[in-house]
């Protein structure tokens, strides 16, 4: 029906007569002359309807707004003082000599052809408009892109795409799955996949040996603002590797990635930093390197003052007591240092301490906090040359868990640097290892895995894994960028004893383990190479890339933060003899009484 799209006429068309299809964007009509923006997925063009055509020029008297029109025209360029030079096809515009009104529209909830104000529950309910929208547009063409881009550098580097089961069996990941009742199979269920771990890893027992996937993934997980209950991650996994193999296939894809897409040059290699020198400096694991502020243990220097928030809390090995020097934070005001109390408290910080150095060169003197009266001299000297103090800095203080001080500190470094405007500009990206294998749950006092059962420790005996878990790093690392974490994975568990041995630390029974894995047990019992993996998450690189401040922007239909869909109304409820056939009875939770 066309011959271009809208966004490709330019100059190199003048003196063709060409074919559009497209939806009118808006209209506009000076003194017998009609003038409409013609738009497709491509962009827009200025098509052009004179008085002289008579049955075209009445066809653009009838156009509205999202109409759905055909025309052929002659390109031609624009009249001198009149070239956009905002928009691709500024220089040029269409004379009408036919068009075909391919269809109607009823007036749309929210205008496309101007910035307006419109909630993200309208936006979603009315997605396939609101996709029309120019910038929306963009991002599905821009994350089209970064798939292709990713499909051809893994196909390049040996990867073959493999698809893995949709309805698979229900194992505990971290979040709850979402069940998928069988009719076939009365009273018992499939899942959908939080990952493919699993059967990746069952596809190295296999012998692909290079193995990448753009992932579904589904997770029950509960409410969050910039989570999705579907999402999708590029998966990938490699036989006969180390960590440094995995890391500079990802390292390249997203150099790449960024150079063709951005034209932006990645630092080649990426740095590294442990986990315990993530937690020490930022209070994160995923640290945003943009920001300059870090934060300094004072612990040692307090463990023997008066004041009990900060001596009680350095004398317990469960706790920190830590600094957040801020260089020119006499910038400041008062009620922003006030408010900034209010916002640790978000992290389970019972309050800020601070110390104001309004003259560094005066001592004591130059000093104004409201806890300076709780510590010695020499102490507060000692704070002040641990945390490079000089006149105009603020220093805040943390002590409590180590939890808290690290949580709460550390929001409070991002959002104190954004505040000062001290946050660079461009792309930091960082892999962070050594992680711990494993963490004690804070009710049962259980250890769990730190990322997932199959993550291989650095410790390979298991009798020396088994003397002192706590003490395990494992062979897991992360690629965070700008603060946020866009990929995780590890080398995986290939040795049967070793798997044995972790299940065992986690608290599961042979019998468990085996009725929940049986599948990877037995596949690793037959010749399981060295392996490990890494999943991207795609959504959120997409995200970052294109400067969205949601994943919901990037993903063609979303749910909203209560999982929910306005456009389809799932979930929903089902007809009665659906779940006749199912076998199953609903049973709703009474409803809460109020007082």
């Amino acid at each position: 029906m066309r011959t271009h799209y809208c966004g490709q006429v330019t100059e190199s068309l003048i003196g063709q007569t060409i074919e559009l299809c497209g939806w009118v964007h808006r209209r506009r009509d000076h003194g017998g002359v009609i003038f409409v923006d013609l738009r497709d997925r491509e962009g827009r063009v200025q098509i052009v309807f004179h008085p002289e055509n008579v049955a075209a020029f009445s066809v653009g008297e009838s156009l509205r707004n999202e109409f759905v029109i055909k025309i052929v025209g002659l390109v031609r360029h624009r009249p001198e003082g009149t070239v956009n030079p905002d928009l691709f096809t500024g220089a040029v515009e269409v004379l009408v000599q036919e068009v075909t009104l391919l269809n109607r529209a009823d007036p749309v909830p929210f205008r496309i052809d101007e910035h307006q104000e419109v909630s993200e529950d309208v936006r979603l309910r009315y997605r396939y408009i609101d996709l029309r929208r120019p910038e929306m547009a963009q991002r599905i063409a821009f994350r089209a892109k970064v798939t292709r881009t990713m499909r051809h550098y893994l196909e390049e580097h040996g990867f073959y795409d493999v698809e893995t089961p949709i309805l698979t069996k229900s194992t505990p990941e971290g979040a709850r799955d979402y069940l998928v009742p069988s009719r076939v199979h009365p009273g018992e269920f499939y899942a959908l996949p939080q990952s493919p771990q699993i059967f990746k890893q069952l596809l190295m027992v296999a012998g692909i040996d290079r193995y990448y996937q753009l992932a579904r993934c589904f997770r029950d997980e509960d409410l969050r603002a910039d989570r999705q209950p579907e999402f999708t991650q590029l998966d990938l996994e490699m036989s006969f590797i180390e960590e440094k193999d995995i890391q500079q296939i990802v390292e390249g894809l997203t150099r790449k990635l960024f150079a063709e897409l951005l034209n932006v040059t990645l630092p080649d290699p990426f740095p590294h930093m442990t986990y315990a020198e993530a937690m020490r400096r930022f209070g994160v694991d995923k640290p945003d390197l943009r920001n300059p502020l870090e934060l300094v243990d004072i612990g040692d220097i307090v463990q023997n003052v008066e004041f009990k928030v900060f001596s009680d809390a350095a004398k317990d090995s469960r706790c920190r007591v830590a600094a957040l020097p801020v260089p020119g934070g006499d910038k400041l005001s008062r009620k922003m240092i006030d408010d900034y109390g209010t916002f640790v408290t978000i992290y389970g910080a019972k309050g800020l301490a601070y110390i104001k150095v309004n003259d560094r060169s005066a001592g004591k003197e130059g000093l104004q906090s409201p806890i300076l009266k709780f510590l010695p001299d020499d102490v507060v000297e000692n704070i002040l040359v641990r945390c490079n103090a000089k006149t105009g800095d603020v220093i805040f203080f943390g002590a409590d868990t180590a939890k808290v001080v690290n949580e709460a500190l550390g929001a409070l470094r991002l959002k104190v640097g954004e505040d000062l405007g001290i946050v660079d500009g461009g792309w930091r990206p960082l892999w962070v290892v050594d992680f711990p294998m494993f963490e004690r749950e804070s009710l049962t006092g259980r250890w769990q895995s730190t990322h997932h059962p199959f993550t291989a420790p650095s410790i390979n005996d298991p009798e020396e894994l088994l003397k002192d878990p706590g003490q395990a790093l494992s062979r897991a690392y992360d690629l965070v960028l700008n603060g946020s974490e866009i990929g995780g994975g590890s080398i995986r568990i290939n040795n049967i004893a070793l798997q044995n041995t972790v299940f065992k630390l986690l608290g599961f029974t042979e019998e468990q383990a085996h009725a929940q894995f049986g599948h990877l047990i037995t596949g690793l019992r037959m010749g399981a190479p060295p392996h490990g993996g890494l999943a991207f998450g795609l959504d959120r690189v997409v995200m970052m890339m294109t400067g969205a401040t949601s994943i919901r922007d990037v993903i063609a239909f979303p749910k909203t933060q209560s999982a929910q869909c306005p456009l389809t109304q799932a979930p929903s409820v089902v007809d009665t003899q659906q779940l006749i056939d199912l076998g199953i009875r609903i049973n709703k939770p009474a409803p809460q009484k109020t007082e």
